[in-house]
């Protein structure tokens, strides 16, 4: 049987971000339109990819399963400030993650060659100025987070946790790739009504934008095609006031 995968509704011009963000509570765009509202150039961006090939397991996984990699790091924006803060634990609270949440979760830091990039700063500066237009000037405390899933145990999951928020204000989640899988839908719902998308990320640096006190979030899980695959994100946080703990 024919999977279906729906295409992303991607903003139809970069200038209608900001409106397409207040207006939804989302929105998506293709690396090209990433690529010039950030500054930061799309070859800057896929010459990071090689760096998922090197992501420590996730030994957290209360389902028993051996699909996730990952690394983790933490920024403070201010501004056009960006500083990386020291090396902390992950932490949610269990009214967000009812399945990881309420204990520290010790994963190792994203490697410097990334971190230490003009054009990581700058990207991570830019998402500041997302989250300033959305929600006002503010200080924003950043968790990044490298993710792999793959198919070892025959099937992994994006979102174990199910349809989520994750307590912040703004999250942003880039596609960094997809090998020899099929599955990994993004679906999003409104927090407090009936309305819903789904779509599949495919592009390399396509990106989702989510106001996480309007909408909630989840991915399919994905399976192999023909052989084992995995599919590769960056997911970016940012949450005034603090970080979770």
């Amino acid at each position: 049987m024919m999977t279906i995968a729906f295409q992303p509704p991607l903003i139809a011009r970069p200038a209608d971000l900001g409106a397409t963000l207040f207006r939804q509570g989302y929105a998506v765009l293709g690396a090209s339109q990433l690529a010039g509202l950030s500054g930061v150039p799309l070859s800057a961006m896929l010459s990071w990819c090689d760096l998922w090939n090197d992501l420590p397991p996730d030994n957290y996984l209360k389902d028993g399963g051996r699909y996730r990699r990952r690394r983790h790091s933490c920024f403070v924006l201010d501004g056009t400030q960006v500083k990386q803060a020291p090396h902390r634990p992950h932490w949610q609270p269990l009214a967000y993650n009812a399945l990881h949440g309420g204990m520290q979760r010790h994963f190792e830091a994203m490697e410097p060659s990334l971190t230490q990039q003009a054009h990581w700063l700058q990207l991570l500066g830019w998402l500041g100025q997302v989250a300033d237009d959305l929600k006002g000037h503010r200080t924003w405390y950043s968790e990044a987070h490298q993710f792999r899933i793959d198919t070892t145990d025959g099937i992994g999951r994006p979102t174990p946790e199910g349809a989520h928020r994750d307590g912040v204000d703004l999250v942003a989640v880039f596609m960094v790739g997809r090998h020899g899988v099929k599955g990994g839908e993004t679906r999003v719902f409104e927090a407090d009504g009936p309305n819903g998308q789904r779509f599949t990320l495919n592009e390399p640096w396509s990106l989702l934008l989510l106001d996480d006190e309007r909408v909630i979030h989840e991915s399919t899980p994905i399976q192999p095609v023909d052989v084992a695959g995995h599919r590769d994100t960056l997911v970016v946080t940012l949450r005034s006031g603090g970080f979770q703990e």
